[in-house]
């Protein structure tokens, strides 16, 4: 597909700006095997915020993560972390990537799996070094007395602590995070949540969010973005202007209701292929 066809195939992008913004999209369109996935994206998220894209399956949030992880390259408009492309930001560990899967070494404890990515990073560091750090982001997980337990001797939420102390041990700016709860059940998911908002609270780190459920998008961000599908494109925009900190308390008052019922109102909106924003 070619990108004059990209062109006229635009609907009216919703446009998000903010004057701090650490990320940015600007124009970004993506075609694969000559499928439009992404059309006129045009995104910023601001410097230490917690921003979630929810949207159906199919719609590209996913994909949307992987050109901010510069893992994949728009085939037109651009993206960018602090100004850098997404490469060069990731060279310079301003990146942390967290996966549905944690996919931890079987063959290393907790606390050589939260420094194996620094170990890659930094040759100059000590075992020593690996292991203080690893050892400094497991208690920040409060994963502090399994340092030394295999993944087998973990649970599901655990081994999803380890992934997440993993991708801190490289002090990034930016934490993007696809789905790290989706395998996990309601209760340990509830859990994962609310030390995940402590641990944002605690760094400051700016966290995109890829998710399904329209309840934990509310509960944790400050910025909820909705994909539509056919092709992936931002179709609303909502701010969820509750205090923080918050427990899962606030998922009963009335407020956290209506701003549910607002994005489910999107939501089904966004299952529209094509429908103008």
């Amino acid at each position: 597909m070619r990108i004059d066809t990209i062109r006229a195939a635009e609907t009216r992008p919703t446009t998000v700006r903010h004057d701090d913004a650490l990320i940015s999209a600007k124009g970004v369109s993506l075609v694969l095997s000559r499928q439009l996935i992404l059309q006129n994206i045009d995104l910023s998220v601001p410097k230490g915020s917690f921003v979630s894209l929810i949207g159906p399956s199919g719609c590209g949030k996913s994909t949307l993560l992987k050109l901010m992880a510069g893992l994949l390259q728009p085939t037109e408009g651009s993206v960018s972390i602090a100004g850098l492309p997404p490469v060069e930001a990731a060279r310079k560990r301003m990146i942390g990537l967290v996966f549905q899967e944690a996919n931890l070494l079987p063959w290393k404890n907790a606390v050589d799996n939260a420094s194996m990515l620094l170990s890659i990073a930094d040759r100059s560091l000590s075992r020593a070094e690996l292991r203080a750090r690893g050892q400094e982001m497991l208690e920040l997980v409060g994963l502090g007395d399994s340092a030394h337990k295999q993944p087998h001797e973990l649970s599901g939420g655990m081994r999803q602590r380890v992934a997440i102390a993993r991708a801190l041990a490289l002090d990034p700016a930016v934490l993007l995070m696809d789905e790290p709860f989706g395998a996990l059940d309601a209760i340990t998911r509830d859990s994962m949540g609310q030390s995940l908002l402590d641990i944002w609270q605690r760094t400051g780190k700016t966290i995109v969010l890829v998710t399904h459920s329209i309840d934990e998008a509310i509960h944790l961000s400050r910025h909820v973005h909705v994909l539509g599908i056919k092709p992936g494109r931002i179709t609303e925009s909502l701010d969820i202007d509750l205090p923080y900190p918050r427990d899962l308390s606030l998922t009963e008052e009335p407020e956290f209701v209506r701003l549910v019922v607002q994005l489910r109102t999107m939501l089904r909106e966004s299952h529209q292929p094509g429908a103008s924003s």
